[in-house]
């Protein structure tokens, strides 16, 4: 694999996981984390990302042949819990837990999966893997996703410094039009889903 290949799959990938939109997410659900719980939630989420890409990459369709769930089945799951999402966003009832056990619980569900990789970027992930006939062209491929995925973390680390230049109204403004985005999303997820099975 040359280097401008390489390159091109990490830009694909990069923008593929929407980081500036989970970036928006993660600032309206941390508005009131003091930093230290907030670069630990981004931690988790950071390995959440890279694990689930790496599975999804390497045993994707197995797993998906194996338990009979489709992509579509997948978009109407992931819908219906973003939805439930935006209705907390848009209504400003979204709160953290106290404990960090319990903030830890949401690197996985809702922040790394469906929001980070939603069922656009598990398809994209199948279908790259796909296209690989070696494991040294997967493993080759995986690296440059990988780094997209510690990009992304990267910016969800420094995300405190982001939350002190929009200040707090800036962050209340951003998890409304977040909210509103995401019920956007929630429904054409279901929709698109619902409209397949319907074929």
């Amino acid at each position: 694999m040359t280097l401008s290949t390489a390159v091109s799959i990490y830009i694909k990938f990069f923008f593929i996981f929407t980081p500036f939109f989970i970036l928006a997410v993660f600032l309206a659900l941390t508005e009131k984390v003091d930093s230290r719980k907030q670069r630990a939630l981004a931690a988790r989420v950071t390995l959440g990302i890279v694990l689930i890409s790496v599975i999804l990459f390497l045993f994707g369709s197995e797993i998906f042949g194996l338990f009979g769930i489709t992509v579509d089945s997948f978009r109407i799951g992931a819908g219906a819990l973003l939805f439930l999402s935006a209705v907390s966003l848009t209504q400003g009832k979204f709160s953290l837990p106290e404990t960090d056990r319990s903030l830890m619980d949401l690197a996985i569900v809702p922040l790394a999966i469906p929001i980070t990789i939603g069922p656009g970027s598990v398809g994209a992930l199948i279908i790259a893997a796909a296209e690989t006939d070696s494991w040294l062209l997967k493993i080759e491929t995986l690296v440059p996703i990988i780094l997209a995925c510690l990009t992304i973390g990267a910016m969800l680390y420094a995300a405190d410094r982001v939350k002190q230049v929009i200040g707090s109204n800036g962050i209340a403004m951003l998890s409304k039009i977040t909210g509103l985005v995401l019920a956007a999303l929630s429904c054409q997820l279901m929709f698109t889903g619902i409209a397949a099975f319907l074929k």
